[in-house]
């Protein structure tokens, strides 16, 4: 049966007494309903029809006798609020009892923490001065519905998470209309374990849940920049240079902010999450034998429904997300330390490794050699229906005008082995004829003796090799890898002028300044270049236009173009206009390098161009290809015939049929077809 505690109070009714008389009935309080613990409700006297914390006149003299005789009449398991606390009843049907042990303040109901948050003597002084038991006291169905409002967060908290898929695709309603089968193991579990034990079970499986829900919201972001998901081993670097593109975008305190909103965000989760795994599992505790049967009902439903095969709108009602996703990381982790030994020794093995220096590209002595990767640009620029018309007519365009000036241009496709960033591993792929994906590759690789396609030519000692990297803003060691004796990087050009976004400088004065530099000096030997152009990066807002090449100057005729161009904020979020202006940003880019060919090649240039990796998805769409297209530019035909067996398209614009190739197999390749004779190394 329910039992109701009344804390004592000098206003109370007396028993009746043959000596005293029948109590006065205005003496006599209105009683407020208290919920206790388990939802039993309580009452306490609110003092109605007199001044709280005032007697009766006349009756001044005799409170202290009157709450002593009530403390003495009161029965045991109502003598005061402390002892409240530790008389739990029993519903009807519920045969249990649970002590003040067993009850959290994570899982009580309103009331119950009022009857043991304060000393007893404190609480026997409120209810001297007809003071109502805390908020709950005072306002009880506020309390309750806060009450319940609060498990119902927790509730769907945890059941939220433990359906949360990691595709944004997937964020669809019948992906959270599932039965979470870890739920069901979770809740027996803590049914059976002792209260400490339960809690900080329940507190680990909550920070544990949080920190999954974590890297779901990381493999969303990663899939939607990078194409992939996020690795545990590997990306945390990345986090760092995420970060840095912001503080270049969007400037240092947006960055700084974005990055402390997320370290808040991530330890909300956590928090939050350990909490209400507690609550919930108090909860339980508190109603053994009603949690008992929902579970084995609940587990029940679960196994039928997974051995009958149910769906929801295509889905299984029947959900083990949670236990696939672990299972899933687990293996990640393995293959990532499994992969890095692996490709350890790939690294170590090379066709090309032992080739004589004589033997090494022979047909393309006396030549000045240009390798330049070109940002983001890959197929979709040709072949998206809103980029393409913008793109294509300016390959169709470049083409006529470097056939004019005596150039011409086969093309084809390239499979990136990264997508939508890290455009590093594009570039050591293209060069290094290895699959480099991910970030320990290229630490492995960057580190070897591997002979990259660059490095080739200085081995020859017949070429003068240099860099140009305004993308680069601090130290680079990979200049040895790449074989590089010269690197010019963002503070090395001259430029005085604005950053358009991420990128440092306009592609236009980059070449320029390469012109200058090193390209236009006399020299006793031919000179090979590796030059990255950035200003096709994201977010493509604001993106620089040509100016005449007499003008650039120091870079201070951008000041005004910058101005004048899209705020980054402007594009970015929105897909369509992300698609435009990096349509417009790639027009840009390949103008400005064959404007730049046409304006100072020599017979005896040639140009290799081509993209490091596709747009993000939000660009280039959900499942894009990886692929980038390629193109060998020459005015002396010879050059061109070397490669006549590729069926390459003629022009700068790959036919949609033309050659596919990885990425990596294209130095082995071009190698090749100009005269190199493979002498391999093994690992």
């Amino acid at each position: 049966m329910p039992v109701s505690t009344r804390s004592p109070s000098p206003h109370a009714p007396e028993p009746l007494d043959p000596a005293k008389g029948t109590p006065d009935p205005a003496g006599a309080e209105d009683a407020v309903e208290v919920e206790e613990a388990d939802g039993v409700v309580g009452e306490v006297p609110t003092g109605a029809g007199e001044p709280e914390g005032e007697a009766p006149v006349g009756e001044g003299d005799a409170e202290g006798e009157k709450a002593e005789s009530a403390s003495e009449t009161v029965p045991a398991s109502e003598a005061s609020p402390a002892t409240a606390g530790e008389a739990v009843a029993e519903e009807p049907g519920d045969e249990s009892a649970v002590g003040p042990a067993d009850v959290d303040a994570g899982g009580d109901e309103p009331g119950a923490v009022a009857a043991r948050d304060k000393p007893a003597d404190d609480q026997a002084a409120e209810a001297e001065a007809g003071v109502p038991r805390g908020w709950r006291g005072r306002y009880p169905r506020v309390a309750r519905g806060v009450w319940w409002g609060v498990t119902v967060l927790a509730l769907v908290l945890v059941v939220g998470a433990l359906l949360l898929p990691n595709r944004m695709a997937a964020l669809q309603v019948n992906r959270f209309t599932r039965i979470p089968g870890e739920a069901i193991i979770g809740a027996a579990v803590l049914l059976a374990l002792p209260r400490r034990t339960r809690i900080a079970v329940a507190a680990g499986a909550g920070t544990l849940l949080g920190a999954l829900t974590v890297l779901n919201l990381l493999d969303i972001g990663f899939l939607e920049y990078l194409g992939r998901d996020f690795n545990l081993v590997l990306d945390w670097g990345l986090l760092d240079d995420a970060q840095s593109y912001l503080a270049d975008s969007m400037g240092g305190t947006v960055a700084a902010l974005a990055a402390i909103g997320v370290v808040l965000l991530v330890v909300l989760v956590l928090g939050l999450m350990a909490l209400a795994t507690v609550r919930l599992g108090n909860i339980l505790a508190r109603h053994p034998r009603r949690s008992t049967q929902g579970t084995l009902i609940a587990g029940t439903a679960w196994i039928a429904c997974s051995v009958l095969g149910l769906q929801y709108a295509g889905i299984p009602v029947a959900s083990d997300r949670v236990a696939n996703r672990v299972t899933s990381e687990v293996r990640q982790v393995r293959d990532t330390l499994r992969d890095e030994a692996e490709f350890a020794k790939v690294a170590r093995s090379d066709t090309f490794g032992n080739t004589p220096p004589d033997q090494l590209v022979p047909d393309l002595r006396g030549k000045d050699m240009i390798f330049a990767f070109i940002e983001s640009y890959g197929r979709s620029a040709v072949e998206d229906p809103i980029i393409a018309p913008g793109v294509d007519a300016t390959l169709e365009t470049r083409t006529a005008a470097l056939a004019k000036a005596g150039f011409h241009a086969k093309s084809g496709w390239l499979t990136s082995a990264t997508y939508g960033g890290s455009s590093w591993l594009g570039h050591s792929t293209t060069l290094s004829g290895l699959w480099v994906d991910n970030q320990q590759r290229y630490r492995t690789v960057m580190a070897s003796d591997h002979l990259s396609l660059t490095k080739a030519f200085q081995k020859t000692g017949d070429w003068d090799t240099v860099g140009v990297m305004p993308g680069v803003q601090k130290a680079w060691p990979e200049a040895e890898f790449y074989g590089l004796d010269k690197v010019y990087n963002a503070f090395q050009m001259g430029y005085q002028g604005p950053k358009f976004s991420w990128s440092t400088m306009p592609d236009q004065y980059a070449l320029e300044a390469f012109q200058k530099l090193e390209h236009g000096k006399e020299r006793d030997k031919p000179l090979m270049s590796e030059i990255i152009l950035t200003s096709s990066h994201q977010p493509w807002a604001p993106i620089p236009t040509m100016v005449g090449w007499d003008e650039l100057g120091d870079g201070s005729v951008f000041d005004a173009i910058q101005e004048a161009g899209k705020k980054a904020p402007d594009v970015i979020a929105d897909s369509t206009k992300s698609r435009e202006e990096y349509g417009k940003s790639v027009q840009y880019s390949v103008t400005a390098l064959t404007e730049w060919l046409e304006r100072y090649g020599t017979d005896d240039t040639v140009l290799v161009f081509l993209g490091d990796h596709q747009p993000i998805s939000r660009v280039s769409g959900q499942n894009a290809s990886r692929d980038v297209p390629i193109s060998i530019v020459a005015k002396d035909p010879k050059v061109l015939d070397k490669i006549a067996g590729w069926n390459w398209t003629d022009g700068l614009k790959p036919a949609h049929n033309a050659p596919v190739w990885k990425m990596s197999s294209f130095r082995d390749r071009f190698l090749t077809a100009y005269g190199s004779t493979p002498h391999p190394t093994t690992g």
